[in-house]
């Protein structure tokens, strides 16, 4: 199992989206055996080539030796079942899309094959830890490993405590986060954890500013970068989370905790068209090779 100092030898995670991808890669680069599973075994290759693409690019800088990438890659194995990804796995990470029933049926399938002392870690940004664990009959091994993306790069690992999370597994993630790197803060379990609610709040003003003609989209995101120091503008992040994760996201924060995370008509009307950010192309901005490029 985990040691001291946090090392985990294997790791399951469940979902080859970009956040499941980019999660692999953090732990394979840390010295994991990552097995990466998905519904659909072909979106595990596409991930892994992708993982691929991005080292090349950090090789290219300088910044890594090209049998360091290759070894990330070699690390991270195609699973064509959640048996297989979680057998010997001493953490287990669900990085699937915002349905507490998925996330269950995902859970509950390895841990039917996982060792019976592994970590249930759930990257949501907003579901609740508490009811996950409970559902799951083993809440004091489940815990809200919220990453941010891409988690390659982003620093931050918000640590979410459910009601019943086991003190030891608390820690245990706590030496998790600094053995692959980040920089780790403990929340308790309350509807979008602590991140997710001011992320989204931004994000959704931002959305109502452009709809009203406040200014254009670029310029409300350069206000921000330049005025706040943030490192990605609130329209331009939306984009690379995806629309339909945030519309998901203010969805459950506005029943759970009120009118002031109601979802943005813009928001709705994009996600209905299909345009979901930079996964599908388009956004608040048109996404191509050469990055993100204004909508006019």
């Amino acid at each position: 199992m985990s040691n001291s100092n946090g090392n985990v030898a294997v790791v399951a995670v469940l979902g080859a989206g970009t956040m499941g991808s980019g999660i692999a890669q953090v732990f394979a680069a840390a010295g994991a055996a990552v097995r990466l599973y998905d519904v659909d075994l072909a979106r595990v290759e596409k991930a892994r080539d992708g993982v691929k693409a991005g080292l090349a690019k950090v090789v290219a800088k300088g910044k890594l030796t090209a049998e360091a990438a290759e070894k990330i890659v070699a690390a991270i194995a195609p699973a064509t079942s959640i048996a297989e990804a979680s057998r010997g796995a001493e953490l287990v990470i669900e990085a699937a899309p915002e349905d507490m029933a998925l996330k269950i049926s995902l859970f509950r399938e390895a841990m039917a094959h996982a060792p019976k002392e592994a970590i249930l870690g759930t990257n949501t940004s907003s579901l609740s830890i508490t009811e996950l664990g409970s559902r799951l009959g083993a809440g004091a091994r489940t815990i809200g490993l919220h990453f941010f993306n891409p988690p390659p790069v982003m620093e931050l690992l918000e640590i979410v405590r459910g009601v019943a999370t086991a003190d030891e597994t608390v820690e245990r993630a706590r030496a998790i986060a600094r053995a692959i790197g980040k920089t780790s803060i403990l929340v308790n379990d309350v509807p979008g954890f602590a991140t997710s609610r001011l992320g989204v709040i931004l994000g959704a003003e931002a959305m109502r500013m452009l709809e009203t003609g406040v200014a254009s989209a670029a310029d409300i995101d350069r206000g921000m970068e330049l005025g706040y120091r943030h490192p990605m503008g609130p329209l331009k992040l939306t984009d690379l989370v995806g629309l339909d994760v945030r519309l998901a996201i203010l969805e459950h924060l506005q029943k759970e905790i009120g009118e002031q995370f109601r979802p943005p008509p813009i928001l709705r009307r994009l996600v209905r068209a299909g345009h979901l950010g930079k996964k599908t192309g388009r956004g608040f901005y048109e996404w191509t090779a050469e990055g993100p490029k204004e909508i006019r």
